[in-house]
């Protein structure tokens, strides 16, 4: 199989799809791997470095669209993209459908067939193609809200950690999922004042032994989540519902009874946000204040650290990417069906639930499309 990767144009992102060391492993397969010139700048990998993998150095991204089988990415395809996609192409990349309509619709137009890395499953229901760049993102939050929190960008001027004599900043995350659970570790570290919320009380205590009382759980529900969020200087948002739009968790009501200056971090903001007055932000301009409240909600948060979340991206996703070049995208997925978890559009039907019932589309199990 053909198997091409693109320089990423969403804005300030400088992950890469495939690795030199992921396309050597590919052409070891016996596949033919094209490269758009410049895709691995962002994580310091020359086209020189994927000649010598074995690739091929393409001029432009609509040559790989055009000669490959299989496109490999990280973020969704944007709209000048999306137009060189076309019916018999597999998209394997990141898509997040459910709070993006337009993207979707054009998908389904293509008659591409699209799997995506955060509805790929594994035991016990997990999703290791997003656990990683959650790691990264929830570790990112911390780092991210605690730069909100100082003075010169808006923030109420708290340091998280506070100092001998000063109490530390109240952080509350909601969620504790992966990204949760990585927050949490960085802002305990930093000595933060941390509360947990949850509502799966299997892993309120697995964080409450964990942490060993460095941070406290609760219970998460409307009173509890309303409470919190008018005490805290530091709110992340950690919410996941697989596949779906995340759950608006935090009201812009609840606003009006935190400090000023107070930041909300909307790490589900790729999923459509859990606050209600979030909306996408890039890496050029992260922030913006909404009653006194300061929003970071950047869609593409490990892209900020683009080597470190490229290379534990490319760990787990490139045995997938091997399965599909080896076998074909519909023998791959019989063998798989936490791979074929993965598919969410396929020649014109949308074949993930979630995405069928927030969109509106009509719903195709996917064991039709393999039948």
């Amino acid at each position: 199989m053909r198997v091409g990767t693109v320089r990423e144009i969403k804005n300030h992102e400088y992950r890469v799809g495939l690795t030199p060391e992921s396309a050597r492993e590919l052409v070891a397969h016996g596949h033919e791997v094209w490269v758009e010139s410049g895709a691995g700048l962002g994580i310091g990998a020359s086209d020189g470095d994927y000649a010598q993998s074995g690739a091929f150095i393409q001029p432009d991204a609509k040559t790989v669209f055009d000669g490959c089988e299989m496109i490999v990415k990280v973020k969704e395809p944007q709209a000048v993209e999306r137009a060189m996609l076309r019916q018999g192409q597999v998209l394997y990349t990141y898509l997040h459908l459910a709070p993006d309509p337009e993207q979707t619709k054009e998908l389904v137009e293509s008659g591409v067939t699209a799997i995506a890395y955060e509805t790929v499953t594994g035991p016990g229901n997990s999703l290791p193609l997003l656990k990683p760049m959650s790691q990264v993102a929830g570790r990112m939050s911390i780092q991210a809200g605690a730069t909100a929190l100082q003075k010169a960008t808006g923030g109420r001027g708290v340091l998280l950690g506070g100092v001998p004599g000063v109490l530390p900043g109240k952080v509350l995350i909601i969620g504790g999922g992966v990204v949760g659970f990585n927050a949490a570790q960085m802002a305990v570290g930093m000595g933060a004042d941390v509360t947990i919320l949850d509502r799966d009380p299997e892993v309120l205590e697995r964080l409450d032994n964990h942490f060993e009382g460095r941070a406290k759980t609760r219970f998460s529900n409307r009173a509890v989540v309303q409470q919190m969020v008018c005490e805290s200087e530091l709110v992340i948002g950690a919410v996941l519902v697989p596949g779906a739009s995340a759950p608006k968790l935090v009201t812009r009501e609840m606003l009006g009874c935190m400090k000023p200056g107070s930041v909300l971090v909307d790490v589900a903001i790729d999923q459509g946000g859990c606050f209600e007055t979030s909306r996408p932000t890039t890496h050029a301009e992260p922030i913006y204040v909404v009653d006194g409240i300061v929003h970071y909600c950047v869609a593409n948060m490990p892209g900020a650290v683009a080597r470190t979340s490229t290379y534990a991206l490319n760990n787990v996703t490139l045995p997938h990417a091997l399965r599909i070049a080896d076998l074909g995208w519909k023998e791959a997925l019989k063998a798989n069906p936490h791979l074929a978890a993965g598919l969410n559009v396929h020649e014109g039907k949308v074949t993930y639930e979630a995405v069928a019932r927030d969109l509106g589309y009509e719903y195709t199990p996917v064991s039709e499309v393999l039948a």
